[in-house]
């Protein structure tokens, strides 16, 4: 995965000192070096007041509208669901957009399932078509065959001290991401459609030209364990094979950030991390681990896990511009 940590390099930052938006090459740091297909964080959690649905999403380019104008139309952009803890997409709900003419894009989503739903592939059933992007203030949503989308500029659900983190976690309280937009894609699921066992797995990914581009599940896990070369490997491993690959190098980096820990200790924890996918059960409204809402501290909750300090956070908290209705994510700034 890539998140919102990668594509902001100390290099081209914090050393920097400057805002994100007025930095010309920060498109370098996405995934292809296309902001577009950049995916900066994704969140399932079940929609409040209706225990039978689910709401799935994920966001990309990072910085939005700066570094990219419209969704990327030869990419996939897809929301997948193990249901039965093998790491492997056995429901896939894959979304593709329009050339853009006139300022204007439109939305098809394709829900596959099986041997499909593993592939990479575009296939699958219809269940939204020609749903508008919205590139404006409000948001157009679409309902189709019991399903509700939207795709288009939002305001960054993310918060967190960005810079605090960059500077060896001397955390001030500054929420990096306060002003910030993405291009967010929201999808309103029946629980039915995401199989028979409410314990699954999600991951966000990216695809274009048959290749992955981006993936993630939990947030800030290639930050934080990955250096040079293996942030990219890591980006294009499967989920079913991230274990084999990188089980030593987590179990590494666990060590470094708390080396009470014993090596037993840390293995299990490096196993529960890898594969990346973010659990999720359908039947609980509770959050971070279980799923996530737009309002978890997944950072806090994270560096208290990784570190061992039940005290450890940024500082920071959630924003003030989640909408209660969907698509859930703020207005853009």
């Amino acid at each position: 995965m890539a998140d919102h940590l990668d594509a902001f390099d100390p290099a081209e930052t914090l050393l920097q000192d400057v805002n994100p938006v007025d930095v010309p090459d920060l498109h370098l740091h996405s995934p292809g070096m296309d902001p577009r297909v950049d995916i900066t964080d994704i969140y399932a959690f079940q929609k409040p007041g209706d225990p039978t649905k689910s709401i799935l999403i994920m966001n990309v380019n990072p910085v939005a509208p700066a570094l990219a104008h419209a969704f990327r139309p030869d990419a996939i952009y897809e929301l997948n669901v193990d249901t039965n803890g093998d790491a492997v997409a056995d429901i896939a709900f894959r979304i593709r957009f329009s050339e853009p003419q006139g300022g204007a894009q439109t939305a098809t989503v394709h829900r596959a399932a099986g041997g499909l739903a593993a592939g990479i592939n575009d296939a699958g059933a219809a269940i939204i078509a020609g749903a508008p992007v919205s590139f404006g203030s409000d948001a157009q949503v679409t309902d189709q065959n019991g399903y509700r989308f939207f795709a288009g500029l939002r305001s960054d659900p993310f918060f967190f001290d960005l810079l605090g983190f960059l500077q060896g976690l001397n955390f001030t309280g500054s929420d990096f991401f306060a002003g910030l937009n993405v291009f967010g894609i929201a999808l309103e699921v029946p629980n039915t459609a995401l199989g028979s066992n409410p314990n699954i797995g999600i991951w966000g990914l990216t695809l274009a030209r048959n290749s992955i581009i981006d993936q993630m599940g939990r947030p800030a896990i290639n930050t934080v364990f990955n250096k040079g070369a293996d942030k990219n490997t890591f980006n294009k491993t499967p989920p079913n094979q991230q274990r084999g690959l990188f089980l030593d190098k987590f179990v590494a980096v666990l060590h470094a950030l708390d080396p009470s820990r014993s090596n037993d200790a840390n293995v299990g924890l490096a196993k529960v991390l890898l594969p990346d996918v973010l659990t999720y059960d359908f039947n609980s409204s509770v959050g971070f681990l279980n799923g996530r809402k737009l309002a978890d501290d997944v950072i806090d909750a994270e560096l208290q896990l990784l570190t061992g300090n039940p005290a450890a956070g940024d500082g920071v908290g959630p924003h003030s511009d989640y909408l209660p209705v969907f698509p859930y994510l703020g207005k853009p700034h």
